[in-house]
């Protein structure tokens, strides 16, 4: 996948969230795997769905027991 189709499919989950808010895990999970594959890649991460992801990831994790 290149990087128009990764910024693509992630503009397509960040639309998916502001139409579904409650599958914010979901999407997390969703967004966390486009962004490890350009992590993979080597490509440049979009500043602002990493500090998205580290959000998110921060919430998951409050929610968890113990």
């Amino acid at each position: 996948m290149d990087l128009d189709e990764l910024e693509a499919a992630i503009s397509l989950l960040v639309t998916q969230m502001e139409n579904q808010p409650e599958d914010r895990h979901e999407f997390y999970l969703q967004i966390r795997e486009k962004l490890n594959e350009m992590r993979a890649f080597g490509m440049p991460l979009p500043s602002d769905l990493v500090k998205l992801e580290k959000e998110l990831e921060a919430e998951f994790a409050a929610d968890m027991p113990g």
